[in-house]
Parts: structure tokens; C-alpha cells; sequence
């Protein structure tokens, strides 16, 4: 495992996660984070005021777009390790904001290259996310299924950040890794997600609205599958690529992931479960489905398995039995986080 790393985006819903199991593994962790106010900044200082606990924990607020602040974090970090989950989220905030997705997801992601070209970090693992897929209808999607139909622009940047890592890495030798995210949730999870929003809404006695009249699946994946995903991928060091069949050879050592539970769920099915965990009726806004979303994901493990000997396997009720325990421990004492924007 390596000694030094740096955990972009750490007072995030998977980067604050991350870098706990890290710091429990007895490694140094730098953390970087901007704070936007995307989703309520209290939720995320709660996550960094954890962190700051452990000794081995150094935070820095920073934004991905600083070019002279992400250069000098990495002329005076010496890191072993790179893993970037710092991102602009959300696929229906990418129709309101474009440039939050411009800024943070590729002139961002551009400087994070940058600082590990130029200080020869030996590994970097990057987030990517099943959006990229957007208009696949093959499923379970692989890692070799065509991904140049973005539905959306968060998706599209997701697929750039693919692009970019594998130019560098061929150009200039540095070992990368990318995951592609399947609807990750669990506790000290983002406010604008679905489960976040139902729970809540239930809770209160408010409505939820139900896109695509609830025909929708998704590859739910608990945080702590998530976690040990990342950690096992970052101690392995992706082979040099094999050129395609009549193509130019590449140096690239480069591999991407899925990440996912591949047990995809219905909308309707997700929320009965949810109805038995909280003991209440959910009363629900049946609706038409929203720009840029798709009607379903479901990842193909199968390389992640073969490679790391692990796939995500928390049943997705006890993965949501262990949020909604957190949910009411935290909001049923105080109110303070969770306000996402729109809502």
C-alpha cells in the first residue's frame, strides 16, 4: 500500500470514506476540497471535522481549476498515489451549470495530470461514472461496449476526463486507473441522490417524485463495496495496454473499471424497500423521465473480479438499512445538513 496519497475531493461522500479507511490502514492522507455549495457545506465540513481527528490527516482548502495552487500542492506533496473523486456531480445540475462542469470536471482533472506528470506519481486512480454509457441499450455494460454517446454533459465530461488520463499516461508513462461509479449511496451520502431525497421526503410525510413512473433500474452500490474497490485497484498497477489489432502500438499503462453491485433494481421495488425500512407509505408524483437520464444501469464485474479478486456484494436492503440508521442518529437530533440545490 502506498505511504503517501492524496485524496481529491476528501470531505465528499466517497472521498471522506476513502480516506478514513486509508488513515485506518495507517496511511498518510493529504485531502483537498473546494467546499462548493452544491449540497449543504455544514454536511461536508461534519465529514472533514472527523478526518482532522487523525494525526496522519492534512487538509487544504483547494479548487481543482487553481493551475498555481494544484502545481505547488504537488511540487511540496511527494505523493505515491493520486486518487481524484473531485468532481462536479449531478447529471440534471449539469443542464442548469455547464461551466461548474467545465471548470471542475476538465480544466481540473487537466491540472491533476499535470501535477503527476510533473512529479512522477507513481499511480493515480481517477472516478468516472456509469453515465458514460448513456445511450447503451446492451446491458450488463462492459468496459468494452462503445461509450460515444453521452447523454448528458456531466457524462460527456466523464468520458473526456477517459480520454485525457490515456493520452497521458501514453505520453508520459504514468500508471492510470479509472472506475466508472454505479449509484453509489450509504451513510454521510450526498443530499441531492435519490435515496437521500426519498428518505428524507418519506420521513416528512412529503411526496417524492417518481421519474419514469418508477421503470427505471439502477446498480445501487454500497460505500464501503466502493471502498475496498479503490483500495484494491490502487495497489495494482494497470499492465502496458496491448495494441489494438491493426493499430499504433501504445505505452499507456491504463485500465478502466466498473464498479457496481450487477444487480440492477427497479425504482418501484427500491422504494418498497425503503417503505419497510422507515414503517411508511411513500406518497408519490408519478412522472415522465428528465433530460439526461438513463433508464438503466448494471455493471459487468468481470475484470475487476479477475484482476483484484473482488466485486461489490452488500444486498442492497442492508446497505439501506445501515442509512436509514444513520439518517435518523444524525437528523434526529439536528437538522443542519442536507439542503441540496433546487430544493
Amino acid at each position: 500500500m502506498s505511504v503517501n496519497v492524496l485524496v481529491t475531493g476528501a470531505a465528499g461522500f466517497i472521498g471522506f470514506h476513502l480516506a478514513e479507511r486509508l488513515l485506518a490502514d495507517g496511511v498518510k492522507v493529504t485531502g483537498i476540497d473546494n467546499l462548493n455549495d452544491y449540497y449543504d457545506v455544514s454536511l461536508k465540513q461534519a465529514r472533514l471535522d472527523i478526518l482532522a481527528r487523525q494525526e496522519a490527516f492534512e487538509f487544504q482548502k483547494l479548487d481543482l481549476s487553481d493551475r498555481q495552487g494544484i502545481a505547488k500542492l504537488f511540487d511540496e506533496g511527494a505523493f505515491d498515489c493520486v486518487v481524484n473523486l473531485a468532481a462536479q456531480a449531478g447529471v440534471r445540475y449539469s443542464l442548469q451549470n455547464p461551466a461548474a462542469y467545465i471548470d471542475s470536471n476538465l480544466v481540473g482533472f487537466a491540472n491533476i495530470l499535470e501535477g503527476c506528470r510533473h512529479s512522477n506519481v507513481g499511480h493515480l486512480v481517477f472516478a468516472s461514472s456509469s453515465s458514460v454509457y448513456g445511450g447503451n441499450t446492451k446491458i450488463p455494460f462492459a468496459t468494452t461496449d462503445a461509450v460515444d454517446r453521452p447523454v448528458s454533459l456531466y457524462a460527456a465530461s466523464k468520458k473526456a476526463n477517459e480520454l485525457m488520463a490515456h493520452s497521458y499516461s501514453h505520453l508520459y508513462g504514468i500508471p492510470v486507473t479509472g472506475l466508472r461509479f454505479f449509484t453509489v449511496y450509504g451513510p454521510w451520502g450526498r443530499p441531492d441522490m435519490a435515496y437521500f431525497k426519498f428518505v428524507r421526503a418519506i420521513e416528512a410525510g412529503e411526496a417524492i417524485d417518481v421519474y419514469n413512473y418508477g421503470k427505471m433500474k439502477r446498480d445501487f452500490t454500497y460505500i464501503d463495496d466502493v471502498v475496498e474497490g479503490i483500495v484494491r485497484v490502487m495497489q495494482r498497477l494497470p499492465a502496458e495496454a496491448v495494441p489494438v489489432e491493426g493499430g499504433l502500438p501504445t505505452k499507456a499503462r491504463y485500465k478502466i473499471y466498473n464498479l457496481g453491485n450487477h444487480r440492477p433494481v427497479e425504482l418501484g421495488e427500491f422504494i418498497a424497500m425503503l417503505e419497510k425500512l422507515l414503517g411508511k407509505t411513500a406518497r408519490q408524483n408519478l412522472m415522465d423521465v428528465q433530460p439526461g437520464d438513463v433508464l438503466a444501469t448494471y455493471a459487468d464485474v468481470g475484470d475487476l473480479m479477475n484482476d483484484v479478486g473482488f466485486s461489490p456484494a452488500t444486498p442492497l436492503e442492508e446497505g439501506l438499512s445501515k442509512f436509514v440508521d444513520w439518517y435518523r442518529t444524525v437528523y434526529g437530533r439536528r437538522t443542519v445538513y442536507g439542503r441540496s440545490r433546487g430544493q
